[in-house]
């Protein structure tokens, strides 16, 4: 059943009748518990009113006439057991019985008895207690009448009732239905039963961040026609000076001009997509990631590059962290920052990668000693496509808002400060730490 009102409608309709039921149980028990008072009465006082009476000249015209809910049997015995008077003809009759009340067992069914002693005679009135259950249930069906005719009107105020309950979220369809696809504002909450308002509060949220996600994409695509204008004009001019070349030298130096110029492009292209697949989605999937294992990694990756640029690059120190998190992502993280400090790090300068474990976190750390950046620059170059004036190597200005997305995506935090000795650049990615893992065989063979 997946309608809400049938669903409701059932359920209510269910709980009523149960409640019928139970109520027509309790009245039915009641009145068993009235009839057999008021018929027990009747078998006391019939007994009495016949003790005295000669029963041989009197006793029938005193009996009530014969009717299925006066069921009564007189029986009268000898005082040595020999039944000398019966009322009227039976299949199957108690036999005598003590005096006083009692319940009799026979193949007919139950008898209710109560036998009282004359002086030469005892007399037994008798009843079949199906004569009692069957008034009761007549009682019974007599209270539970009006009920059951009533029901179906029930069935139909519920029905309305919960139609008229639903009809909030049949309007806040019919909103949402007519929104257009452009149209992310909040939906309207007032007037909305307590029952609904988290729903509305999910949806504006969801529309929150979808407003967010699409903002985003439509900066992201502004930026990206942007900076791509100028490689691209610059490409095109390029070629046209390829093309006026009129010597050999001149050809061979617009062929390396425009050979950087599309390693450039290509360059600035591939961070693009890298930063478009960080964002806006979350990390997945996610798994354990060995902090001090990638940071080696990516020092072997990038060794002949800083060797090309008679750069000193090493791991100075790799403890064992641990984190949870996407594997790729952080590679690419940590490989933005290594490539950045290579890069703009002059020749004979020295950068260095550290992997460190604390309480509650782990951390990498790479430092160069290089130019560095400037303090009131240092909030500014997470910016996309930002790059501090007179920076030099040319660049994309996308490696530390790349590396910016991916660790917010990992609840990780970025910080730069100056490198130690007060020159060049110091990055420290902070990552809340996990259970360290075993290591393997092969970590112990190549620590060793």
């Amino acid at each position: 059943m997946s309608s809400l009102r049938a669903r409701l409608l059932g359920s209510l309709l269910a709980g009523v009748l149960f409640i019928g039921a139970a109520g027509g149980w309790v009245v039915y028990r009641n009145a068993l518990a009235e009839a057999d008072a008021f018929f027990d009465y009747h078998l006391r006082q019939t007994a009495l009113i016949l003790r005295d009476e000669p029963v041989e000249y009197l006793l029938a015209p005193q009996l009530p006439p014969t009717n299925a809910s006066y069921d009564f049997v007189v029986q009268v015995w000898s005082l040595d057991g020999v039944r000398v008077y019966l009322s009227r003809p039976h299949a199957v009759l108690p036999d005598i019985t003590t005096l006083g009340f009692s319940t009799v067992t026979t193949p007919e069914g139950r008898w209710r008895v109560f036998g009282v002693q004359a002086v030469t005679r005892v007399i037994q009135v008798a009843q079949p207690l199906s004569v009692r259950e069957r008034r009761a249930a007549e009682l019974a069906l007599q209270t539970l009448k009006p009920f059951a005719l009533l029901l179906p009107v029930l069935a139909l105020l519920i029905w309305v009732a919960v139609g008229h309950a639903l009809e909030p979220l049949g309007r806040l369809t019919a909103q949402v239905k007519a929104r257009r696809v452009d149209a992310l504002d909040a939906l309207p909450g007032e007037h909305l039963p307590d029952e609904v308002q988290p729903l509305v509060a999910a949806l504006n949220e969801l529309l929150g961040r979808l407003r967010a996600a699409l903002e985003r994409e439509r900066a992201f695509m502004a930026d990206a026609a942007h900076e791509l204008r100028t490689p691209l004009t610059a490409l095109h001019l390029q070629v046209g000076m390829l093309t006026r070349a009129s010597s050999e030298g001149e050809r061979e130096a617009a062929m390396s001009t425009l050979a950087a110029g599309v390693q450039r492009a290509i360059h600035l292209v591939e961070q693009m997509l890298v930063l478009a697949r960080q964002e806006p989605r979350a990390v997945s999937p996610r798994v354990p990631v060995r902090l001090d294992e990638l940071a080696r990694g990516i020092v072997a990756e990038l060794v002949p590059l800083a060797d090309a640029g008679h750069i000193d690059l090493g791991v100075a120190a790799a403890q064992p962290a641990t984190i949870t998190g996407d594997p790729d992502a952080v590679r690419t993280l940590l490989r933005n920052l290594v490539d950045n400090a290579v890069r703009y790090t002059p020749a004979g300068g020295r950068v260095d990668v550290t992997a460190e474990s604390t309480s509650g976190s782990a951390r990498l750390t790479v430092t160069d000693d290089g130019p560095g950046i400037p303090p009131e620059e240092r909030t500014r170059v997470f910016d996309r496509f930002h790059r501090p004036a007179g920076t030099a190597p040319p660049g994309s200005g996308l490696g530390l808002a790349i590396v910016k997305a991916i660790a917010e995506a990992h609840g990780a935090t970025v910080s730069l400060a100056p490198g130690p000795s007060g020159k060049g650049l110091a990055v420290t990615v902070v990552f809340p730490a996990q259970p360290p893992v075993p290591a393997t065989p092969q970590d112990s063979a190549s620590q060793a």
